[in-house]
């Protein structure tokens, strides 16, 4: 995983007297980014990173902000959903009814597309579900209903894919 910070603080208070004043501390926003990489194993695949959203947000022990959350790939997606079995094959059943593999598309003919890979199906579904979410951080979790879960939406697998997470918000008290 790789990291960045940025610390944002409170300029340093100006004297109000001749003797020189103590600096108080303060909790500045800080600003982290990871990348996490999942390797998939089928062509459509949903696949659960709300436990590694929290992680990332517990590692760096932040306690109230924003987080963002964006796949770095035209054939993956990113929505919220109920991570249920049942409600997983009936998005992957929608998804497939939705946008056809075998339907004519023209990014998949060699006379119109340099691209061999006859995806169009999969860049289609994920412009439908997103590539970026943006979800409030509380008491050092993901803000999320009860039955909310982060979904990475594999569309042209298997493959490695990255998911970079940043995270903007204020630290725990210490």
């Amino acid at each position: 995983m790789k990291t960045s910070s940025l610390d944002v603080t409170r300029p340093q208070a100006k004297e109000k007297s001749k003797e020189k004043q103590e600096e108080k501390p303060y909790a500045g926003l800080q600003l982290y980014l990871e990348t996490i990489y999942y390797r998939t194993r089928e062509r459509l695949e949903l696949i659960n990173i709300t436990r590694d959203v929290n992680e990332v947000l517990k590692k760096h022990g932040m306690k109230a902000g924003f987080v963002l959350v964006q796949t770095l790939h035209t054939t993956t997606a990113i929505f919220i959903n109920e991570f249920q079995q049942a409600l997983l094959d009936d998005i992957k059943s929608f998804l497939e009814r939705l946008v056809g593999r075998l339907d004519y598309w023209r990014h998949n003919d060699p006379k119109i597309s340099e691209c061999n890979r006859k995806n169009a199906d999969s860049h289609l579904r994920a412009m439908v579900l997103g590539h970026t979410l943006s979800l409030p951080v509380r008491n050092g979790e993901l803000a999320l209903g009860y039955w909310q879960s982060v979904i990475l939406a594999e569309l042209d697998g298997p493959r490695e894919r990255a998911v970079q997470i940043q995270v903007l918000g204020v630290p725990e008290d210490k």
